[in-house]
């Protein structure tokens, strides 16, 4: 109970910070299971999605292959759609999820491909 707590008011914290901070700039949120990592461009303003990425897509889901490989697989795909919308500053929104592994390969995969945050 105390770590799902806690989980919750990382989350809350880090998206209040980065809200004050980047006013101007498309937010990228990222969610992870087990086995899957998702990852969606959200317009704040208007209250939408506006590109997203996942490990359950079909030409992604048909390749068995490493977490962390898939990681920054669904990093190079979202900066590629990124891309083809015109979208190269946002802000990285982590959640309730620290700075490490999967998240990481996944964040420096979208800095590698053109993103800026």
């Amino acid at each position: 109970m105390n770590k799902i707590n806690n989980k919750i008011k990382r989350k809350l914290r880090n998206r209040k910070k980065l809200k004050n901070v980047n006013t101007n700039r498309y937010r990228i949120s990222v969610s992870k299971s087990l086995n899957n990592i998702s990852a969606q461009i959200i317009d704040d303003k208007q209250k939408k999605t506006l590109i997203s990425a996942s490990s359950i897509e079909k030409e992604v889901k048909k390749n068995k292959i490493e977490k962390m490989k898939k990681s920054s697989l669904i990093g190079e795909i979202l900066a590629k759609r990124a891309k083809e919308k015109n979208i190269s500053e946002v802000y990285f929104d982590r959640g309730e999820y620290r700075y490490h592994g999967r998240i990481k390969a996944f964040a420096e995969t979208l800095r590698k491909n053109g993103l800026k945050f």
